[in-house]
């Protein structure tokens, strides 16, 4: 199949051409017949599968199909509205809206926070075909009389798993209830919880679903590895890896911000080029972070999970998990960053005595053993015994038989406590005093916070 099946006005088709592609990723060939058909549509799709031009390609067809020039005086209303999590996916996604539509009489712009508000006011009252927000700033703009919804036609909840894992749920009720009650709503997910289902369920109206790429799937063309290491031996370990195989264009994932910002610290002081992006950076030290590392001229970038989110390089060789993640899922979304388009992949992971019940868990959901590989020099203690991990208020035991339960959510969790010893650990943003960290002092509120392939610009 080619996108010319697909039933796309030829402006789009040329703007995709142009850009190199000619072949639609499966959730594009199922969505975009969807979209146009003039249904709500539930989709469930990970990151790598090429979901934004899914509903970005079919918004447009339609957008411009039935656009009409304003009355003298009058300006344009915001007709689509793509709501995101965090600011790096909404800035992807707005750039997609750009390069198909750059032979469209369409007018985009992108909103986030912890920028000014007075240059989206001004673009606002220029008039917009198609608004991508995030939550907060969205609301913040509505509050302030600076912007208008009534007439939106086509709304897209992006990433909907993730918007409720940072506590979003409550904004996401506000900006339904804002929006007209008649609109063409899809909803995108890489997971079909029963959260999510109540979401749909609120949301669209006997919604079209499509399902690819299972959550737990993980590429082929990725080579996973596991090395054994002690903690406090995983920044020479990596340094090792980095200088003795003379990688480039590595992204590596800690748990939380100040875990980033130290091993950033350790990583330049050995001669690595490297930067971190998390939500307490701003947002021009995080485009420029992106910018260099996707230029190669940053040798590493070090992120967090959520603020991960929106980062997508083609061909990008090297994922590290410099700490698992306690939530199995993530680490599918971690590597899936590597080895897309059929392009090869390396996913290293360095793994301590107290990460043992994380790995189990991960194995158990990709349904496959890791392959482990001790380093020469970097062997780890036979006698080690695992430590909790502390993730934000609460601490976490993660080492093999030490937790009561499994299958990713953080089976075991002890009660919260305060402060806590290795520093490790990453709030999941469900509940709780110590929910959303990654989005604290980031501008957006509950304080929320490009490309070569179709498949990348997906996130």
């Amino acid at each position: 199949m080619s996108f010319e099946n697909l039933g796309l006005v030829e402006p789009l088709l040329k703007a995709v051409l142009e850009a190199g592609y000619t072949t639609p990723t499966p959730i594009q060939a199922q969505a975009i017949p969807a979209v146009l058909k003039g249904g709500d549509l539930l989709a469930g799709a990970q990151t790598g599968t090429g979901k934004t031009a899914g509903f970005t390609l079919p918004l447009l067809h339609n957008l411009v199909q039935s656009t009409s020039r304003p009355a003298a005086g009058t300006k344009r209303p915001i007709r689509a509205l793509i709501l995101t999590p965090t600011r790096e996916l909404a800035a992807q996604v707005e750039e997609s809206v750009r390069v198909y539509g750059k032979y469209l009489p369409i007018k985009s712009m992108v909103m986030f926070g912890g920028v000014g508000m007075n240059p989206q006011i001004e673009a606002l009252r220029r008039g917009v075909d198609v608004l991508v927000a995030t939550p907060g700033r969205l609301l913040d703009h509505h509050q302030q009389g600076t912007l208008d919804l009534s007439q939106v036609e086509y709304f897209v909840l992006d990433e909907a798993d993730r918007m409720l894992d940072m506590g979003f749920i409550h904004d996401i009720r506000r900006v339904l209830n804002v929006l007209p009650p008649k609109k063409q709503s899809l909803l995108f997910s890489a997971t079909f919880s029963d959260e999510i289902k109540a979401l749909a369920e609120r949301l669209l109206n006997q919604p079209q679903i499509i399902e690819v790429a299972r959550r737990n799937a993980t590429a082929d063309t990725i080579a996973q590895k596991i090395h054994p290491v002690d903690r406090d031996r995983k920044k020479e370990l990596l340094t090792h890896l980095i200088q003795s195989n003379n990688w480039h264009q590595v992204l590596v994932f800690t748990r939380m911000k100040h875990g980033a910002n130290r091993l950033v610290e350790f990583l330049v002081k050995q001669g690595v080029t490297a930067m971190a992006i998390h939500g307490n950076k701003s947002q021009s030290a995080r485009t420029r972070a992106l910018s260099e590392f996707k230029s190669g001229e940053l040798q590493v970038l070090v992120a967090t999970d959520i603020a991960a989110r929106g980062i997508d390089i083609d061909q990008l060789p090297h994922v590290v998990n410099f700490e698992l993640p306690n939530i199995a899922e993530d680490y599918v979304h971690r590597i899936g960053r590597t080895g897309r388009a059929g392009a090869e992949g390396e996913a290293v992971s360095l793994v301590c005595v107290d990460e043992e019940g994380f790995l189990a868990d991960i194995e158990k959901l990709i349904k496959r053993s890791i392959p482990r590989e001790v380093v020469a020099g970097y062997e780890p203690d036979p006698h080690a015994r695992p430590e909790p991990i502390q993730l934000g208020r609460r601490v976490l035991h993660g080492g093999a038989g030490s937790r009561s339960g499994g299958g990713g959510r953080s089976g075991g969790q002890a009660p919260r406590g305060n402060g806590g010893s290795n520093g490790q650990g990453r709030n999941n943003g469900r509940g709780g005093s110590s929910a959303r960290p990654e989005q604290r002092g980031s501008g957006d509120r509950p304080s929320a916070g490009q490309a070569t392939s179709l498949r990348h610009r997906s996130r």
